[in-house]
């Protein structure tokens, strides 16, 4: 029986992964690349091409190297845990060799349209049709993974600025900006997200004044975490997951808010949102405190409207010889050359687990990578790629449509009620419940309570340690030989970059976390049975006795130094 042909649409960090998920199970990728070279968004150019992601020099991921890796190919020990633009695309090369990926990819070629074939209801085929070198062919697929990503398109939302048509100075998307030196005057950013704290901070080293416009204000994590842990690693635990459970998402909010106000008072610095820190995708970053306390950085509300050279904000104030205008206001996303299958309003999409489309005769078209999570959005594709693979080849079914439309109303619920309305709101994930919900799927979910009487020191670096992408190779389809070992040696992979110079150790210091560690697997295992002794029991008061038992136990350990007692006490003792 001939392979399966599966067309994966992009060749970036998911359409690499897709490809590699796809001769995992047997199937034939042919992956299409409108440009000359792999990489996607991490692949910074000077001038930004139309239809790609575009990033500016500087740009350092936000999230850390373990919890971004792909699976099965740990990034290596000695690349900084958050990498520089330019590492991140070298891992991504790194990987396109070391499983030959790059055979599978026809580069310069265009797809302009995917549509179903007349027999689709029985056989699930495509027509793709694609450009390259001026000639249209058509192709017939058994499948198409789109991977086209949601940082394409420019939100330049100017109806909503009065005035701006008439201010004479530069105004632009920050996808356009590539670096500082063109800012010498005064600068206005709108928007403050990732990219508009980056360049608040980055252009306020060469401009005279770099005013930072908020509608609403944001709640700013920083990458850097208690004891200089990645501040992922000691937020993205499976511990901290079934914490979710038992506490109510009000408590979370205010332990995280207390958190992030210890590092710096948001009212005090003009930051402070309407919001909960859990009602919108949080800014990362670690330098904007520090400029707006020297004054280099200023925080504005919102812009009410522009003269030809001044910007006069909703509170009355006024900010006159403003020489550029940098709208940071995020992306919205579009897919023109699917037909009707797919259809996105107000950058909202209806998919099933986020991967499929709704009301098809057959399950043969996945988008990939169409999330905004709380963490990073590679593992999550890499596991999408997983699943949809195996529904691909028939090894997993999809529910009735009855049962998807109501899972998708539900989603689609949750975020409504979660975050604030905005356009960037509409394609949220929480990091954690995504892989575990896409692992339980895929059936590569570890099984703790086993591991707990067959592998004890495995199945406590799996609660109590950050949830790595590797903890899904550990057990079930595509399980990797290596890793075991690279789980447990994620703390060395952490440290080895900052370790470049050489430091006496306190002997007293070690044996006191080596004592804490036999503290805390016995810890382990009462939590372990407790869980799944709550998991199992509807009383609420036993719910309640159990918990506050639970935090009892947690809050001896309060004055332990250890990385893992900061896991436990993250949000119960900020």
């Amino acid at each position: 029986m001939p392979k399966k042909r599966i067309a994966v649409i992009g060749g970036g960090m998911s359409g690499l992964t897709s490809i590699k998920c796809c001769l995992e199970e047997g199937l034939e990728p042919v992956c299409f690349e409108r440009t000359d070279d792999i990489g996607g968004l991490w692949r910074f150019q000077e001038n930004p091409e139309e239809g790609r992601a575009s990033i500016y020099k500087s740009v350092i991921i936000n999230t850390s190297k373990e919890m971004m890796c792909f699976s099965d190919y740990p990034i290596p020990d000695h690349y900084p845990n958050f990498m520089h633009n330019s590492q991140v695309l070298e891992y991504f090369r790194m990987y396109a060799k070391e499983f030959d990926l790059l055979k599978y990819i026809q580069f310069k070629t265009t797809v302009y349209s995917v549509r179903k074939r007349p027999d689709f209801s029985t056989s699930g085929q495509w027509d793709v049709v694609t450009e390259s070198d001026g000639k249209k062919e058509v192709n017939v697929f058994d499948g198409v993974m789109v991977c086209t990503g949601h940082h394409t398109n420019a939100h330049l939302p100017l109806e909503s600025f009065p005035g701006i048509e008439k201010f004479k100075g530069q105004y632009f998307h920050s996808r356009e900006y590539k670096n500082p030196e063109a800012f010498a005057g005064r600068v206005i950013i709108i928007g403050i997200g990732n990219s508009g704290g980056d360049l608040a901070v980055e252009i306020s080293h060469t401009a005279k004044q770099v005013f930072l416009s908020t509608r609403r204000g944001a709640w700013i994590l920083n990458r850097v975490g208690d004891h200089g842990y990645p501040f992922d690693v000691l937020f993205s635990s499976r511990l901290n997951y079934f914490k979710k459970k038992i506490v109510s998402q009000s408590l979370l909010n205010t332990l995280l808010e207390n958190k992030m106000n210890q590092r710096f008072d948001h009212e005090m610095f003009g930051l402070k949102p309407k919001h909960r820190a859990l009602s919108q995708h949080p800014t990362i970053n670690d330098d904007l405190p520090n400029h707006i306390i020297s004054g280099l950085v200023k925080v504005k509300g919102d812009v009410k409207e522009f003269t030809e050279t001044a910007a006069i904000f909703e509170d009355g104030s006024r900010e006159d010889d403003v020489d550029a205008v940098i709208f940071a206001t995020g992306y919205s996303f579009s897919f023109p050359f699917l037909d009707d299958s797919v259809k996105v309003v107000k950058n909202k999409i209806s998919l099933y687990k986020k991967v499929f489309p709704p009301n098809m005769e057959k399950p043969t078209l996945a988008i990939i990578g169409l999330i905004q999570p709380l963490g990073d959005i590679m593992p999550i594709s890499e596991l999408q790629g997983r699943w949809a693979t195996q529904v691909f080849k028939g090894l997993k079914t999809l529910p009735s449509q009855s049962e998807i439309m109501a899972e998708i109303s539900k989603a689609q619920e949750e975020i409504e009620k979660r975050y604030v309305e905005s356009q960037c709101h509409t394609i949220q994930g929480d990091y954690v419940d995504t892989m575990e919900e896409l692992a339980d799927l895929v059936g590569v979910g570890p099984n703790l309570l086993s591991l707990a009487f067959t592998d004890p020191k495995m199945a406590l670096q799996l609660l109590l340690g950050p949830c790595t992408p590797i903890h899904y190779r550990l057990q079930g389809p595509g399980k990797w030989d290596g890793a075991r070992k690279a789980i447990l040696t994620t703390e060395d992979r952490i440290r080895k970059p900052m370790m470049t110079r050489v430091v006496e150790r306190n002997n007293c210091m070690t044996s006191t976390v080596t004592m804490f560690k036999v503290m805390l697997a016995v810890a382990f295992f009462a939590i372990i049975i407790a869980y799944f002794q709550l998991s199992h029991c509807h009383c609420p008061c036993f719910h309640w006795e159990a918990s506050s038992k639970y935090l009892q136990n947690l809050k001896k350990l309060k004055n332990s130094q250890s990385h893992c007692t900061e896991i436990l006490l993250f949000f119960f003792f900020p």
